[in-house]
């Protein structure tokens, strides 16, 4: 079921969000108390997940491409439609970017890769198959290949 709201985009710390209203998540089912959402800002199309806060509505985070995509900004009073997303997704629903296969295979650290856990995986792929220049993406594989080492 398909939910729209309008919310003004505020920080909290340094993460611009939206608090989603009761009458909307009282429908909507929670794992582990978060809420896998898919939705739209403006025109742009968006997966996050619904955060719980103690004794207040849930939070969505309004991340960097989600501003840039629909054309906001923080204080802007924003349009959003949101759903529940149902459909599961893991690493393996999430492609391997080339160099971080091979940046993974040249310092024997795949295993150690399979090893986190598959949540934190998930997160890894995804925000690396966001980014949108080859510089940026060499940058943040070196920055996963030097955690990988560490632990």
């Amino acid at each position: 079921m398909k939910f729209t709201f309008k919310a003004k985009i505020y920080k909290v710390g340094i993460n611009p969000c939206v608090k989603v209203p009761f009458r909307i998540t009282k429908h909507m089912v929670a794992t582990k108390g978060y809420i896998p959402v898919r939705g739209i800002i403006k025109d742009h199309s968006f997966e996050q997940t619904l955060c719980p806060v103690k004794n207040e509505a849930y939070r969505l985070y309004v991340n960097g491409l989600m501003l840039k995509g629909s054309g906001t900004k923080l204080g802007d009073t924003v349009s959003f439609t949101i759903e529940q997303n149902t459909a599961p997704q893991t690493a393996a629903d999430l492609p391997m970017p080339l160099l971080l296969r091979k940046k993974l295979r040249d310092h024997g650290l795949r295993a150690a890769f399979k090893k986190l856990t598959p949540y934190r995986q998930k997160e890894i792929l995804r925000y690396l198959n966001y980014l949108k220049t080859e510089e940026a993406l060499s940058r943040n594989i070196e920055k996963v290949i030097s955690g990988l080492k560490r632990s």
